[in-house]
């Protein structure tokens, strides 16, 4: 999907129908919108944002979240926060995708950043 000038967006429906690893939807001087598929089994992998907060709002499945040095569990309706400077890791522990749409401030990928799969995102040079 390509970015959207929309302003309005049916988010949870859009990130149930989600079939990509990232797909980033929108992104603004200050803050960015990406939906996000992990299959079962997978993972985000664990990663620290400096000078960025992330939001990640869970719409289907469930799994394990790592932020710092907590684990919690979490599952469709649950919110997860991840302040800037903290080591994070999402993993789906449940049948099925583990499906959610998350906000980076400031933006954290390149707008209309996409990605098939985790392999595909880790090899992306501009991930890095």
């Amino acid at each position: 999907m390509s970015e959207t000038q929309t302003l309005t967006l049916p988010v949870a429906q859009m990130a149930r129908d989600n079939e990509k690893f990232r797909d980033t939807i929108w992104t603004g001087d200050k803050t960015q919108l990406v939906l996000m598929s992990i299959p079962e089994g997978g993972e985000i992998g664990g990663e620290v944002h400096k000078g960025h907060d992330q939001l990640l709002w869970f719409v289907t499945g469930s799994g394990k979240a790592k932020i710092g040095e907590t684990e919690y569990d979490i599952k469709e309706g649950d919110l997860s926060i991840v302040p800037s400077g903290k080591f994070h890791n999402f993993k789906n522990t449940g049948s099925g995708p583990l499906k959610l749409y998350t906000t980076y401030g400031p933006p954290e990928h390149a707008p209309g950043t996409e990605h098939d799969t985790k392999s595909e995102a880790d090899a992306d040079p501009a991930e890095d």
